[in-house]
């Protein structure tokens, strides 16, 4: 008899993660047209404490979405758009007449910085930038891990006076009760799981990348190393981290909070602050090609990935998180997806418990269980 239950391949692979030991704790949560279609959960968020929907987990880099989501919309009170250069906002900002669109794409070149900052202090990390030369220019991109943080949250300051964390949490999360913080309060400390170091099975991972990325000589390992702090899952595990609104991975979510802000974005919770502009702009790819830091094809929107087309199902969008963690959404069908996890695997992209999960869901659409 056919399983009755929506999303049977999706829910057979979550199991099949924690079968094959690659997980200690995970969540997923796929909603479609401000529904939520699947919720699952699993494993421990610490030891001896299960892993419930209510559990929070750093997310690291899927925050850069929704920061670049507050920067246009920002910009959207102002009646401007992404086009507006960065120099009108931040006149001393290295290449003043790039857009805000090519700053949200990753094509300043300013990835790896001349000097270094610490990820804690706004002020060292605006001087930093301030006084780097960009390395490339548009149309070349490449993914600025950390540098893109701080340069929305100074672009945040600029607009509104405030930084990304305090507007995120006025304008978007408290109105909406999303259960993804950017600057967790001490109140919802006891909900975060732990996050445990990747384990090297089989030794470090091998290609250009990782050979670049631990050549202290490269501007692959200047990109990664510029901005320091919040660099391994211990410091992430402390209240530090889960306070410090890093717009660029300071993100404590829930797969639910994920999930849900993607239909934010795409008009579907009752509230939502983001107009239509918002999403075309996150929607509408700015770069592609060769991507100068990962050192393979990559496509961005302002804001979101949209390529390696593989994460983000038909025509999608979003942001993966070092680590393994992933969210998108595809306006097409109005449908987001979240998966957050508290065992981290090595690698920039998600690797291959990710790809099965999508591969599912997609293949229970094209059959008629979602």
């Amino acid at each position: 008899m056919a399983d009755s239950a929506p999303f049977p391949r999706l829910r057979a692979a979550f199991a099949q993660n924690f079968a094959e030991g690659l997980e200690r704790g995970a969540a997923l949560c796929v909603q479609q047209n401000g529904r939520e279609g699947l919720h699952l959960c699993g494993g421990e968020a610490r030891e001896g404490r299960a892993w419930t929907p209510e559990t929070l987990v750093p997310v690291y880099s899927a925050t850069k979405a929704a920061s670049a989501a507050c920067l246009l919309l920002a910009l959207y009170d102002c009646c401007r758009g992404p086009e507006l250069e960065v120099g009108e906002i931040w006149p001393r900002f290295p290449a003043p007449h790039l857009s805000i669109a090519e700053l949200l794409s990753h094509q300043s070149g300013l990835a790896a910085l001349h000097l270094s900052a610490v990820i804690f202090d706004l002020d060292a990390c605006r001087y930093a930038i301030e006084h780097s030369r960009p390395r490339w220019g548009p149309p070349v991109h490449g993914y600025h891990p950390h540098t893109i943080g701080p340069m929305i949250d100074i672009l945040m300051l600029e607009l509104t006076g405030k930084r990304l964390g305090a507007f995120w949490e006025e304008r978007v999360r408290a109105p909406l009760g999303l259960d993804f913080y950017i600057g967790l309060p001490v109140s919802e400390r006891t909900r975060v799981a732990e996050l445990r170091a990747p384990r090297l099975h089989s030794g470090m991972p091998h290609g250009p990348f990782y050979d670049a990325y631990f050549d202290p000589s490269s501007e692959v390992y200047a990109a990664f190393h510029s901005i320091t702090g919040l660099s391994s899952a211990r410091e992430m595990n402390t209240p530090a981290a889960w306070e410090c609104a890093s717009p660029a991975k300071g993100g404590v979510a829930s797969a639910r909070g994920l999930a849900s802000f993607y239909q934010a974005l795409l008009g579907q919770l009752p509230g939502s602050p983001f107009p239509p502009e918002i999403l075309e702009q996150m929607s509408e790819p700015q770069s592609r090609g060769l991507d100068r830091i990962l050192m393979r094809p990559t496509s961005f929107t302002c804001g979101c990935m949209c390529e390696p087309a593989e994460l983000f199902g038909e025509g999608g969008f979003g942001h993966a998180g070092a680590g393994g963690c992933h969210a998108f959404c595809e306006p097409s069908c109005g449908c987001s997806f979240a998966y957050v996890m508290n065992a981290m695997e090595m690698g920039i992209l998600p690797g291959r418990r990710v790809l099965r999960l999508i591969d599912a869901l997609l293949e229970d659409r094209r059959c008629g269980d979602a």
